[in-house]
Parts: structure tokens; sequence; C-alpha cells
């Protein structure tokens, strides 16, 4: 779908349209006196005049087509685009936001980017801002190697050279077209710079303010004093890395971000603003300018149409940012894109390090694409493979000496596995190429830093349950060592998260944690609305691929780690709603206990207290489709007496497993035993057989409170009556005995005291029958 812009129009003031008026007068009066003695001369400028602006930004080296027929359509594509628009129309200029290397796929990557610069070249660009990620290597490199290698110019306005005001790279470029209009471009680049790239590759530079540093720049380009260094323009353009947080103009104007404070302190001498840096697309018209960006890879580009009138400057600028991918392959881009991935594919079989076993993916029943029954990849499943990349970008975003504390990796971003079997005896066991750790991770997604607080930290964890109608009911991300997650699977939605502890400690949900995440997952991706709303957000300037290979070069060997770091668990309430008591019995519905490939399988699962094991059980390990239920065991356990106030509960498997589950045990008072003594006696002494006979006395305590418990009459050793002695009795009973056969009886009373009362035994008296 193309995006159309209102027209702008540019109302030049006073002075800058005589300004202009005066330079074109003198354009045609040098035009007529070089004539006269033959020079070659350019065309004196009549209105009116129209050029074509080409615009990308964020390219990222993605040089190929997507072949499953996505957006990302290839530089020689974008090759079509741009000499499509030249062959309408000669005076056109293409030109870019920043960004155009680095944070690349694989096969420019490999190569240092090399491919996307000739082919760039090959494409005809002319200028582009420096971005962020030029800087990846290094000033020096960029200077040196990528500028070397580039035809186009690279600006930037508000970069210098520490301790002066003399820019490190051209603060603007100019282009006389054929049409006699002389465009200029003032470049700049996010004032974030210092924190998204190594600090020591840029340690000759120093960022300065974008808003002075491109209105100097301005002005300088229509200050009326030409030089063959700032040639005087007709028209200026601004191409700034820095960008938008959302596609509503309310936030290209929002004068609280640092891109609202570009848009509206940029001044008039610049006429357009082609932006970049949040991989957004969007075409506004704001104040009679147009501010524009087309998003990312070459999904999409700009074509501004402009129409210039020399004689009062005055401008009528329109946009369309259009859809690339409906345009062919230009032959001679093509012809370098192919030998790129020839060099690629022989460069993909070096080795970059080693893994002692099988890093896999999660696996669940399924249907292939044909619809027969499979084992198919779960997106729903913890496994190995997300664990071990968000280990790796956590350690990759702290390798600066930045302070990271979380890392949170989609299960959708891993393509393949990483395995162990080598495929010749080239491959051998447990060799990694570049090409497979590129095929693991091959969107290049650049890693972002931001700060979440810990109750944010809990609600992206919640947002594994993914919105009703989603097609995956749960995405089970990755997370690194020292994260472990307590879940309740059968709790409502909003509320499964249980437990959380980063490196033993509770998450305080009140605190500020350092979370990073491929740019993908930290924009929102897969429904993970809440990592988008992180502040202090920080391109780390490393991309998830290169982060894989510099891991292996830091470590050499990756073992894969297989303990769980989620385990759900659910737990009954106590009985008396608040507190677990001693002796009382609950019963544990465990899940998450189990990977889902080639890993050990867990086989049991321990639950403690303690140096206390309250009971064990086998694990199930049948995978769970869409969910992370996987390994499933039940088990009762019996709080043990001994214990009191708050407790964890440790789960634990052979495999490394362990979480604790925290608990309240109740603090029971027992109070101070209370001594009895029981006095019993027949009634009467002396009875016929036939008539009733009774056993009546007194229970008295130590402390002349009522006691209560169960009194046991007996003659001899055979109980022949029993009574509940109850607080309402004032420790009097009488009991009625059954009758008796003739001759003497002794009879004895027992008391069994409820606590706090002891128990007490009478003395023994004898009854006559007769």
């Amino acid at each position: 779908m193309s995006h159309h812009s209102k027209i702008a129009d540019r109302q030049p003031k006073t002075e800058r349209a005589r300004r202009r008026s005066a330079v074109a007068a003198t354009a045609l009066a040098t035009g007529a006196a070089l004539a006269l003695t033959g020079a070659v001369v350019q065309p004196a400028v009549a209105a009116p005049q129209t050029i074509n602006l080409v615009t990308v930004n964020d390219f990222h080296g993605r040089i190929e087509r997507d072949p499953r027929g996505g957006a990302v359509a290839g530089v020689a594509a974008l090759a079509t685009a741009v000499n499509e628009v030249r062959a309408a129309n000669e005076n056109t200029v293409f030109a870019a936001a920043g960004d155009l290397i680095g944070a690349s796929t694989f096969t420019s990557f490999v190569q240092q980017d090399v491919p996307t610069i000739e082919a760039l070249n090959a494409a005809g660009l002319d200028v582009s801002a420096a971005g962020n990620h030029e800087f990846d290597q290094g000033w020096a490199d960029l200077r040196d190697r990528v500028q070397g290698l580039a035809d186009w110019e690279y600006i930037s306005a508000n970069v210098v050279l520490e301790g002066t005001d003399d820019t490190a790279l051209s603060e603007s470029w100019t282009t006389t077209l054929p049409n006699g209009v002389t465009m200029g471009f003032v470049g700049a680049v996010t004032e974030e710079l210092p924190s998204l790239v190594s600090p020591a590759g840029i340690a000759e530079l120093e960022v300065v303010d974008i808003v002075d540093s491109v209105n100097a720049a301005a002005d300088r380009l229509v200050d009326g004093v030409s030089t063959p260094d700032n040639l005087e323009a007709d028209i200026v353009v601004l191409l700034v890395h820095e960008g938008a947080t959302t596609t509503e103009i309310e936030s290209a104007t929002d004068p609280a971000s640092a891109f609202g404070q570009i848009v509206l302190g940029v001044d008039d001498d610049v006429d357009a603003i082609v932006s970049g840096h949040t991989h957004l697309a969007y075409n506004h018209v704001i104040d009679g300018r147009p501010v524009i960006s087309s998003g990312q890879y070459g999904e999409q580009f700009s074509n501004m149409t402009i129409t210039y009138d020399p004689e009062t400057g005055a401008l009528t600028m329109d946009n369309v940012i259009a859809p690339l991918a409906p345009y062919p392959d230009d032959p001679e881009v093509a012809k370098i894109v192919t030998e790129a991935v020839a060099v690629a594919d022989e460069l993909g079989a070096v080795k970059v390090g080693e893994i002692a076993d099988d890093f896999n993916r999660a696996q669940m029943p399924g249907l292939d694409d044909e619809g027969n029954p499979a084992i198919v990849e779960s997106r729903g499943a913890e496994s190995t493979l997300g664990n071990f990349v968000a280990d790796v970008q956590l350690w990759a975003a702290g390798a600066d000496g930045q302070q990271v504390d979380i890392a949170f990796m989609n299960p959708g971003g891993l393509r393949t596995d990483l395995t162990y079997a080598g495929t010749s005896a080239d491959d051998p066991d447990g060799n990694v190429t570049y090409a497979e750790a590129a095929n693991v991770q091959p969107f290049a997604n650049t890693l972002f830093a931001m700060t979440l607080t810990g109750a944010q930290v809990v609600q992206v964890l919640e947002e594994q349950w993914q919105p009703v109608g989603a097609s995956r009911p749960f995405l089970k991300l990755g997370v690194n060592e020292g994260l472990e997650v307590v879940y309740d699977p059968a709790a409502q939605a909003g509320s499964h998260i249980t437990q959380v502890t980063l490196d033993g400690t509770p998450i305080d949900p009140a605190a500020e944690y350092r979370v990073v995440a491929n740019s993908f997952l930290a924009s929102g991706g897969d429904n993970f609305a809440t990592l988008a709303e992180g502040t202090n957000r920080a391109d780390t300037g490393r991309i998830d691929l290169q982060s894989m290979v510099d891991w292996f070069a830091e470590f050499g060997t990756a073992t894969p780690d297989y303990a769980q770091r989620s385990v759900g668990v659910v737990l009954p309430p106590p009985a008396n709603g608040t507190a677990y008591a001693p002796g009382e019995t609950i019963r544990l519905a465990l899940s998450s206990l189990e990977f889902s490939t080639t890993e050990p399988p867990a086989g049991e699962v321990t639950v403690s207290l303690g140096d206390t094991v309250l009971g064990t059980a086998p694990v199930d390990p049948t995978s769970v489709p869409t969910t992370d239920e996987g390994g499933r065991a039940t088990l009762d356990i019996t709080i043990p007496d001994g214990v009191v106030g708050a407790q964890a509960l440790v789960i634990s498997t052979p495999t490394g497993t362990e979480v604790e589950v925290p608990i309240t045990v109740e603090d029971v008072v027992v109070p101070e035993p209370v001594g009895t003594y029981v006095i019993g006696l027949p009634s009467p002494f002396f009875v016929r057989g036939d008539a009733a006979l009774h056993y009546r006395g007194w229970i008295v305590s130590d402390d002349g409170s009522n006691a209560v418990g169960t009194l046991t009459v007996s003659d001899g050793s055979q109980v022949i009556a029993t009574a509940e002695i109850g607080a309402d009795d004032g420790g009097e009973f009488t009991v009625e005995l059954p009758a008796l056969s003739r001759g003497v009886h002794v009879l004895s009373s027992s008391f069994d005291g409820a606590a706090p009362y002891t128990d007490s035994t009478s003395f023994r008296v004898p009854v006559l029958v007769w």
C-alpha cells in the first residue's frame, strides 16, 4: 500500500525569496557571459522546475529479496525503483537517512557490508546521513573504509572532532541538477550515539545539539555566499537519523521527545525533513513542511515530487511512500547480490565455536505442511536454545560495562536448532559455523536495552499468555540464567505469575531493572506491549547474530543448561485461608519440568522444605501442545512440625531445575499443660442386679478451670462406659453404667484431657451386685 502525503506548499520568507531570485538572476547573467566564450554552462533555471527526491532509511544491509515473499524486496528492486524515477525525470536525487549498513543479515554482515555498499553504489545513491550503525565498527572504520568504498557522501552536522568545532564528516552536501536547481542536504545523527556504540570506537568524537548544528549548516547553504565547498542551495533537505516513536503526527510534534524538538526547532531554511532510526513509516506535513520516514529494510521507499519556482523561491512538495516488493530486480545490481551470496556461502562454513550437545527449540505433536501427523516446532514451551540466546544477549548488552539485569528472547526469532551432529568431515560433531549461527537468528535484529520496573517485568511475563483469538495462545520467552519464574497455569488471565526472582532475590515491583531484547520484541512485537513502554531506551549497537559470534569468540564452547527457568505450580490455599498448619497435607500439581526434545529426562521431582524432603514423584515427560505444561507431576506433601512463619518449598529435579515457592506456616501456640485429678465413685455401692447403677465424680484442674476431655469408666481392665466432658459441665459427671453380673466389681475411671489438660486416673472402688 502506498502512503500519500498532502501537498506541502512552502511560501518562503521575503528575504529568502529575494535572495534566491538574485541567485537565479546571477546564474542567468553568468551563463550568458560564459556562452560568449564557448564555456560549458549549466542551463539557466526557468520556472517551474520539477525535482524528484527518492529516499530510504534503516536499510541495514537487506540486500536479498525475502524468499518467502515478504515485504523485504532487496537492493536490486530498490535500484529498479530509483531507475524508473530517474528515467521519468533526470532531475532526481537518491538520498538516505542513515543505517544503511550495520545490523545486517548474514550475506552482508559476514562481508563487512561491502556487498551493501557496492549495490547501493550501483543503484546510484547520492547522499546519506550517517546513522548510529555506521559507527558500529568505530569512527576510523567509517572514515577510512566505509566512506572510501561508498560513492555517496555521508554527512553529519552534529558530530565534531573532540575539542574542536570541526565536523568529523561534511555537515552538508549539494548537487546542481541538469535543470540548474541546486539541492542542498544537511545531515545529523541521533544525540544518543554515544550510548549506542562502543565508546572506544568514537573516543575522538563529540556529539552536539542537532537543532543548533542543523540550523547553522542550513543557514550557510542559503546565506548568499557561494564557495566550492558550500554552494548556495535553492532547496534544503534535512537527512536526520532520529525519528518519531509512533506513526501518529502527535509523536512527531511532541516537544518532550528528541524528534519533536527537531521538528519544532529546525528553522525555515530547511524545506523538508527525511528521518529514520525508529524504523517506522510516516508521511506528515507539519507547518507546511514534509516530515517523512520510509520505515525499514527497503520494504518501502519515498518518492517526493518537488516543484520549485526560481522567481519566488516557493516550493510545492508531494510525497508518496510505496512498497518495493512489486518491482523486479535490476540485473546489474542482482549480479552483485548473487556474487555476495556465493561468497557468504563459502564464509558461512567458517567455524565460530563449539557446542557440547544439541541446543533445541521446543517441539510438540502437530501436523506437517501436508496435514499429516508430525512432531513440529512449539513456540509455547521452554527451550535450551531460547534460554541460551537470552544468556548471550545479556552478556553482549553488558560487554561494554553497561548494567543489564534481564534478557528476553522471543521463540519466533529462533528459526532452526543448533545441532551437535556434524554434516561432513569439514563440519564435525559439535562444530558451529557462521552459517549455522546465522540460520538460528536470520533477521539481524538490533539489541535494545531499556528500563522497566519490577511490576512491568512481571507484566511482560504475563503477556506470554496471548490475547484471546491469537493464533498461538502462549508464547514462551527465553530468559537469562538467574531469572526464575513460578507461575500458576490455572490462574485467571493477568494473574498467572506468582513468583519471580533474580539471582535468588524476589523482583521488587517498584525497583528499576535494565532489560535487553531484540528490536522486534523491544518494539512490542508478538503482543509484548509492555516492552514498548520501557524508558531510557538505547540501541546497544549490537545485533543478535554478531552477539552470538562474539560470545563464541570469547568463551569457545557452549554447554546446554538443562534447568527449567520457569516452573508451573498449582498450590491449594491453606485450610484456614491464611497460613498452612503443621501436619496439614497439600496436593501440588507441577508442570514445565521437562524439555521436549533430546535433552536428558527429568525423571523425578523432589519437594523439600529446608533439609527435609517432603515428597517425590515421577515426572510425566509427555508434551502438551501450545503450552509450557510438558513435564507434569502430582504429589502430596505434609507440612512438618517445628516450622513456622515464612518458608519456601524447594522444587528440584536431577537435571538442575530448582525453584522456590514461598509459603507461610502458622505459628501454633502450645499452651502450658494444666494438671488434672479425677475422683469417681459408684452409686450405690450395693445394688441388685436389676437396679440402675451410676458412676459419679469430679475432674479437678490445677488452675481451677473447667477441664475438657474424655472420661472412661472401667470394670477392672474392661471399659464399660465413656463420656465427653465439656467446659459447661463444670468438671462434674454422672455416667449410667450397664447392668453388671452378680458379684464384686472393681470400678475406676481415667480422664484423657484435651490440650492443655493432662490425663489422670481415679482410685479403684469396689461395688457389690446381688
